[in-house]
């Protein structure tokens, strides 16, 4: 049945009737069984169970009786029912709100995934106006191939951190002398766009045979050391960051853990933003006496209100029409990001699973995982190209859709456009760049960590036997290289081949070994399932874990 054919008020109201209700063994109220019956026929021919309620319900009124056969057949139908539209009470075509609620909608799905969207450039030095243009432009396009049905917004993947400072700690390093940040950057740009090609090769391999046949591939037990991996690996730079001001640091700490644990509502959605404006403001308070440096506002006053958020000379395309493109340190960009990809692909799968199990449709049949790993692919591909983060499907925003019970993609598109318009103010991309970095060190000194704590919980809640020798050499094998090779002396293994001279990163060494040791070591016991997908963080998006029970919206 499709249950978004039937509108949402008149099936809430049914289902309150329904509730209602009153049935018992002996003489039947004739004139309540009809009124029941009036209520149920519009939806019965849409559905088997309002088909077979209106059935008994006729019977029931024809003689005024109701049996203890039909007593129990009345009981499992209603009960049936309450499951299957536990969600009637949602709004799924949010016009009906009117306008101005979308409108109210929009901004409060922007409000939650702005602080960790604006946080990934402001942490690598990318463009905090490019970033939120091509989050707008991005979700618009992901909206687009999947049928405008997912209700997702994309921001930035902070998986991709990592690529980005393994490539700007080249700089000024043997070989590398004359590399300069920017440049590196945008070389780190073009890793992230070549990675995407990954997410379109699984997307076609999904579509041609089947997700459970691709995702073997990719079980747990490695893609949980490598999110570990990618958490530890970035620790010392947040604990660099908060060495320039520890005070302003512990504020930004003790907000993110109190938001998270005893915060409500949005504020519990939105923890990381929270952290950003209380540390913002202690700063403010420190230096006015005396116990930090004053923040310096004269880039503010200058900057414009209106202008263009991307900058030709930042682009990634910019390396390669500009004459002056080096092959080596493309190589060495493709071989330490393109390996993360295979994390993030795990990430989107999680989020498109909790969404599902917010919104109680199963987005891995209808648009399907290829489309919707297509979309982010092409996004991402988009947004890095032109010097832009890596974008991702967003937990936060599913957090809304669990909080304001409002499942229309249309609030989420509104929520892009605003982003839209905001990139093009570069004086509050100005006012972003006058964020202490000891605020930055604070939000990251918990996020990092909170990375490798997804990659445990992986483990934990796939169930990864680690008593197994198989799984736990791979689990192993993957830590050691990535972060021996990452904290080693030389920081990556380094290749020269002809005049050509690239580096792997410790990640990009471990995520391709534990990629190859589970393909071709025995004994895989890894299933992926379609209906019973791995659900990240559950509780807290709103979702549930499907043990096994079909989506609401398939038929029994």
């Amino acid at each position: 049945m499709e249950n978004e054919k039937i509108d949402s008020s008149s099936l809430a109201m049914f289902m309150r009737s329904l509730r209602g209700f009153v049935y018992a063994d002996g003489k039947a109220d004739i004139a309540e069984t009809k009124a029941m019956i009036g209520a149920v026929h519009p939806f019965a021919g849409r559905d088997e169970d309002l088909a077979a309620l209106e059935r008994l319900l006729v019977d029931i009124a024809a003689d005024g009786i109701v049996t203890a056969e039909e007593s129990a057949r009345l009981a499992a139908t209603i009960s049936r029912l309450e499951t299957r539209y536990a969600t009637a009470d949602a709004v799924y075509d949010a016009r009906t709100l009117g306008l101005p609620k979308m409108g109210v909608l929009g901004v409060q799905h922007m409000f939650a995934m702005f602080g960790a969207t604006i946080l990934v450039p402001i942490l690598t030095g990318l463009s905090p106006s490019a970033t939120l243009l091509w989050a707008g432009l991005g979700t618009l396009l992901f909206h687009l191939v999947t049928r405008r049905i997912v209700p997702a917004f994309l921001g930035s993947s902070f998986a991709y951190l990592a690529g980005y400072f393994a490539l700007t700690r080249l700089v000024g390093t043997e070989g590398y002398e004359g590399l300069a940040k920017g440049v590196a950057l945008q070389y780190a740009c073009l890793g992230v766009a070549a990675s995407s090609v990954i997410y379109f090769v699984v997307s076609a391999l999904v579509k041609a045979c089947g997700v459970k046949r691709v995702m073997k591939f990719f079980p747990p037990v490695v893609t949980g050391p490598i999110i570990i991996g990618i958490g530890l690996v970035l620790a010392p730079v947040a604990i660099n960051s908060c060495n320039g001001g520890w005070p302003v640091a512990l504020v930004a700490i003790a907000t993110v853990l109190v938001a998270s644990i005893f915060g409500r509502g949005m504020i519990r959605i939105i923890p990381i933003l929270c952290g950003v404006i209380a540390s913002y403001v202690a700063a403010v308070i420190f230096g006015c006496v005396g116990w930090a440096d004053k923040i310096d506002y004269s880039g503010v006053a200058a900057a414009p209100w209106v202008g263009l958020p991307i900058r030709w000379g930042d682009t990634a395309l910019q390396l390669v029409v500009g004459g002056s493109f080096d092959w080596g340190l493309a190589i060495t960009a493709f071989a330490i990001i393109i390996p993360l990809a295979f994390a993030t692909i795990m990430e989107h799968v999680g989020d498109v699973s909790a969404i599902s199990s917010t919104v109680k449709r199963n987005f891995f049949e209808n648009p399907g995982l290829h489309r919707t790993m297509l979309g982010d692919g092409l996004a991402t591909c988009l947004a890095s190209l032109f010097g832009a983060p890596a974008n991702t499907t967003y937990g936060e925003n599913t957090g809304v859709l669990s909080l304001s019970r409002v499942y229309d993609p249309r609030v989420i598109r509104i929520a892009a456009c605003l982003a839209i318009l905001v990139s093009f103010c570069p004086k509050f991309s100005a006012f972003i760049g006058t964020i202490p970095g000891a605020t930055i060190g604070g939000v990251s000194f918990v996020l990092y960590g909170m990375i490798s704590s997804v990659g445990v919980r992986n483990l934990v809640e796939s169930q990864v036997d680690l008593s197994k020798s198989r799984n736990m050499l791979i689990s192993a094998i993957i830590l050691v290289l990535t972060l021996g090779i990452s904290f080693s002396k030389a920081g990556a293994i380094r290749f020269a081949v002809g005049s050509v001279s690239f580096a792997l990163s410790g990640l990009a060494v471990g995520a391709m070994t534990g990629i190859i040791l589970n393909a071709v070591l025995p004994g895989k016991d890894f299933v992926f399932s379609e209906s019973d997908p791995t659900i990240k963080d559950p509780e807290r998006w709103g979702g549930k874990k499907n043990r096994g029970k079909r989506f609401v919206d398939e038929k029994p």
